[in-house]
């Protein structure tokens, strides 16, 4: 991989007036240095001792930062060699509904899943405006983790009307995304997004693992078939991980 340059490790500093933990603010230092391409995709960033002498920050600061990036995806670290920039973000399409097992192969990169719930509800005030239904009708909900390259980039929270998909428990979400079975069953005609800038909950930090001041993508979408409300999802990204795009013709 190439070397860097002195310049391009020249001027790094952090405000030291600030109330974000100092690991964060090397974190948001080295992640300005990535999205602004100072340093480079494959790019090779200043050692972790480098960062510390210019930082002045403790090398267990500067460490538990990269070993944060490392996890979130951002940079790749080899074991004596030192910390590269990853091949980049996902990316997730806006305006089409697509799979995201399909998306990260499309990468070259490996996808697998975790099905944390697969379960029978009755619907809440809330759950009932979500799938245009009475309170108490019987639903299905789902909670599934997305991973890219063992890296978590989505957490999937899936209502879906029971009796239209009367075998979705059935299914292995591990073997076939929730997406792909519900568009095999019922094609969608219809499709809502709304989109926002998040921070996920506790769990969901947890379940990401990221920690409770990255922020994220949230896409709520809702499909229909034949006019009828399938489905109700809230997808939530980390920042770091994932971004949106979207073409249209005006």
């Amino acid at each position: 991989m190439p070397r860097t340059s002195k310049q391009e490790h020249a001027e790094l500093s952090i405000e030291a007036d600030s109330p974000v933990p100092l690991y964060q603010r090397v974190k948001q230092l080295i992640s300005q240095k990535i999205y602004e391409g100072t340093w480079a995709v494959n790019k090779k960033i200043p050692s972790e001792s480098e960062l510390v002498n210019q930082l002045g920050c403790s090398r267990m600061t500067v460490n538990r930062a990269l070993r944060e990036l490392t996890t979130e995806g951002l940079l790749v670290r080899i074991q004596g060699v030192g910390s590269f920039v990853a091949e980049g973000q996902g990316r997730t399409a806006l305006f089409q509904i697509n799979n995201i097992a399909d998306e990260i192969i499309a990468r070259n990169h490996k996808h697998h899943a975790e099905v944390l719930v697969l379960e029978q509800i009755y619907a809440n005030a809330e759950q009932s405006v979500l799938m245009q239904t009475r309170e108490g009708q019987r639903l299905f909900h789902s909670i599934i983790v997305h991973y890219e390259n063992d890296v978590p980039v989505q957490v999937e929270d899936r209502l879906v009307d029971a009796a239209l998909i009367p075998d979705y428990l059935q299914q292995d979400f591990k073997t076939i995304t929730p997406n792909a079975y519900l568009m095999a069953k019922a094609p969608v005609s219809e499709g809502e997004h709304i989109v926002e800038a998040v921070l996920a909950s506790p769990q969901e930090c947890k379940w990401l693992k990221i920690t409770k001041a990255e922020p994220c993508l949230l896409i709520r979408r809702r499909t229909w078939s034949n006019k009828q409300l399938i489905s109700s999802a809230r997808l939530i990204y980390p920042g770091s991980r994932y971004y949106l795009e979207g073409k249209f013709n005006p």
